[in-house]
C-alpha cells in the first residue's frame, strides 16, 4: 500500500508501503528533493520535531505510520497482547510530545490507542495486536497497522472534500465575480497533508474549475534564509545529527507547490499583505489550522492573526480550512491552546539557527510558532463535512455542526 493515491502531478510528502516509510525532507526544498527513510517511532519523532515533515494533518499521518513501520518489522517480542498494547500506547505518547500544538497528532494517537486497546481484549497473542496477517500465515485482522493506513487514505479524501466545499462557498460569496484571487499563509498543500491539501486544496479546486485568477502566498516567516539548505546527517535510531529548520514555508514550500502544479501565483512579503488587500486584488484569505477551539478560535502559523485583522479591516472574507480532526471540542476558547515556542536561534542565526549570527549580540528573541485568531474575525470554517458559518449569530455552533454532520450526540 503506497501513499500518494492522488493525482500524479501532486507532490508526495509521504511515501508509504507496508513496512516502509519515506518522508520528503522539506528542509531541503526547493533546491533538493530528498526522501528520508523512517524506520521507527524515534525516527518519526525527530522528523516531526525538526520539521522535515510539517503541517498538522501530515504530522499525524507521519507519526502513525512511523510506528506502523516499527511494529511491522518488530522481531523478538514475546509479551502478551496487553503488553503489546501498552508498548504501542507508550510509543504514541512519545510521538505526541514532538509538537504539542497540533491537535491532529493527539487525536490520531487517541484513536489508535482505542483501536489497539480493543484488540488487546479480543486476541490472545501480541503479534495479532501488532499486525493481523503475513502472506503465508493466516492471522486475525491487523489492528494498529491497518488503522494507521486508513488514516492515510481518509486524509486524502477529506482534503478533496474540503477543496470542493471551500470552492463552492467562495463562489457563493462572490456571485458577481467570474475569477477570484486568494491570499494564503504558511503551507497547507500536499506537503502539509497526505495529499491535495486543505487551504491550498481550495485554491487547487478553484484552479481546476477555471475560476482562480491568482493565488498569493506569503513568505511565512520567522525562519531565516529561504534558499539555503541544512545538513541532516541521520534520522535513524536517535544517532548524532545536525537538525533544525530553515522554513520560510510560503516562499519555499507553497510557492514550490504552486509552480509545480502550474497554478498562477505571486509571492509577497508578510508585511505586504495589508497593502495587497487595500489594492483590491484579494477576494478572500484562506488559511489552515493546527487546532480549532470549540468556539472557533483558531491556532495557526504565526502571522495568521495579523492577516485576519487586515482582512476584517478591508471587508475581505477570512476562511479557515481544516479537517474535523483539527477541532478540539474539549477546550472552550483559544486561551487554552498550548503555543509551541521555537528556539531563539531561528531568529538570531541564519540557516534555521545553524548558520552565522545575523542579529545584534545580546538581543533577546521571542519565537512562537503559532498565534490564535479569535473566532470573531473568521468568516467560516471549511471542513470535509461542509462549511461552518455564523448563521444568524456572531458565534459558531461547532459542536452542533459536528453532531449533525456525523450523526453523533
Amino acid at each position: 500500500m503506497a501513499a500518494g493515491h492522488h493525482e500524479e502531478t501532486t507532490l508526495q510528502a509521504i511515501c508509504y508501503e507496508r513496512g516502509s516509510l519515506k518522508l520528503l525532507d522539506q528542509t531541503k526544498l526547493p533546491l533538493q528533493t530528498i526522501y528520508l527513510e523512517v524506520r521507527d517511532s524515534a525516527d518519526g519523532w525527530h522528523t516531526i520535531r525538526d520539521m522535515v515533515v510539517r503541517g498538522a494533518p501530515a504530522i499525524a499521518i507521519a507519526a502513525a505510520l512511523s510506528l506502523a513501520v516499527e511494529v511491522f518489522n518488530l522481531e523478538g517480542f514475546d509479551g502478551t497482547s496487553k503488553d503489546a498494547a501498552a508498548l504501542l500506547a507508550k510509543r504514541l505518547d512519545y510521538l505526541v510530545s514532538s509538537r504539542p500544538t497540533a491537535v491532529n497528532l493527539s487525536d490520531a494517537a487517541e484513536k489508535l490507542q482505542a483501536v489497539v486497546s480493543k484488540a488487546a481484549l479480543t486476541v490472545g497473542d501480541s503479534r495479532s495486536v501488532f499486525q493481523c496477517a503475513e502472506f503465508s500465515i493466516k492471522r486475525n485482522v491487523m489492528t494498529y497497522i491497518e488503522a494507521a493506513e486508513t488514516m492515510l487514505e481518509d486524509d486524502v479524501a477529506s482534503n478533496k472534500a474540503i477543496g470542493s466545499y471551500g470552492a463552492s462557498f467562495l463562489r457563493s460569496l462572490h456571485k458577481d465575480s467570474d475569477r477570484l484571487s486568494i491570499l494564503t499563509h504558511c503551507n497547507t498543500g500536499s506537503l502539509a497533508t497526505a495529499g491535495y491539501g486543505t487551504a491550498l486544496g481550495i485554491i487547487r479546486a478553484l484552479h481546476s474549475q477555471g475560476t482562480l485568477e491568482r493565488a498569493y502566498c506569503t513568505e511565512t516567516r520567522p525562519f531565516n534564509q529561504a534558499s539555503l539548505s541544512i545538513t541532516l546527517l541521520s534520522v535513524s535510531g536517535g544517532t548524532s545529527r545536525e537538525g533544525g529548520s530553515i522554513m520560510v514555508v510560503g516562499s519555499r514550500l507553497t510557492a514550490f507547490e504552486l509552480v509545480h502544479e502550474k497554478i498562477p501565483a505571486t509571492l509577497i512579503a508578510d508585511s505586504a499583505a495589508a497593502a495587497l488587500m487595500k489594492s483590491g486584488r484579494v477576494n478572500a484569505v484562506i488559511v489552515g489550522a493546527d487546532r480549532v477551539a470549540s468556539n472557533g478560535d483558531t491556532a495557526n502559523k504565526i502571522g495568521t492573526y495579523s492577516l485576519a485583522l487586515c482582512a476584517s479591516h478591508h471587508g475581505i472574507p477570512f476562511l479557515v480550512a481544516a479537517p474535523v480532526t483539527s477541532i478540539d471540542l474539549s477546550i472552550s476558547s483559544g486561551d487554552q491552546i498550548v503555543i509551541e515556542e521555537r528556539s531563539p536561534k531561528e531568529l538570531l542565526n541564519s540557516r534555521g539557527g545553524l548558520g552565522e549570527q545575523v542579529a545584534a549580540s545580546g538581543i533577546s528573541a521571542w519565537n512562537p510558532a503559532f498565534d490564535v485568531t479569535p473566532a470573531s474575525l473568521i468568516t467560516g470554517i471549511v471542513t470535509e463535512k461542509g462549511v461552518i458559518t455564523k448563521i444568524g449569530t456572531d458565534a459558531f455552533d461547532i459542536k452542533g455542526f459536528i453532531q449533525e454532520s456525523t450523526g453523533t450526540s
